[in-house]
């Protein structure tokens, strides 16, 4: 698949993939000048681009496992999604939940980024659903 990309800034990083294999694309920090996360803090980082993703797909905004298991950094909203009509610069809100100060730098791989297909859903209201084997929510299928 083919996409559209757009670098607001000169010096945007465009999205990389690491390995042959990766799922995901990182994005980059877009900052001039080291940014200092203290621990708690909630801050958006813009990415210095934008897409175009085609209709029917999302670019869904993921947290680096790297970040996440050696600093305790990662984006605030779990999963963010940016929908096909959105053209704009990407940013990436990431939470330090350490408690010890995290360096941003400019250029720094902050996040990574998965295209994924959706679709569309037409609702239909009915009193009931069909029965199934659960019945409950959060832990119905066991602990183990």
């Amino acid at each position: 698949m083919k996409m559209k990309i757009i670098k607001f800034y000169d010096d945007a990083i465009i999205p990389q993939y690491q390995t042959a294999g990766a799922a995901g694309f990182d994005f980059c920090a877009h900052i001039s000048e080291p940014y200092t996360l203290k621990p708690g803090e909630i801050k958006a980082f813009g990415t210095g681009v934008g897409v175009e993703i085609p209709k029917g797909y999302e670019l869904q905004i993921r947290s680096r496992s790297g970040l996440a298991y050696k600093h305790q950094i990662s984006l605030l909203n779990g999963i963010g999604t940016i929908d096909s009509d959105y053209r704009g610069e990407m940013s990436v809100l990431l939470k330090n939940h350490s408690d010890v100060d995290f360096v941003v730098e400019p250029g720094m791989r902050i996040a990574q980024g998965v295209v994924a297909k959706y679709t569309h859903v037409e609702w239909e209201e009915v009193s009931e659903l069909s029965e199934t084997e659960r019945s409950g929510g959060f832990g119905s299928t066991g602990l183990k």
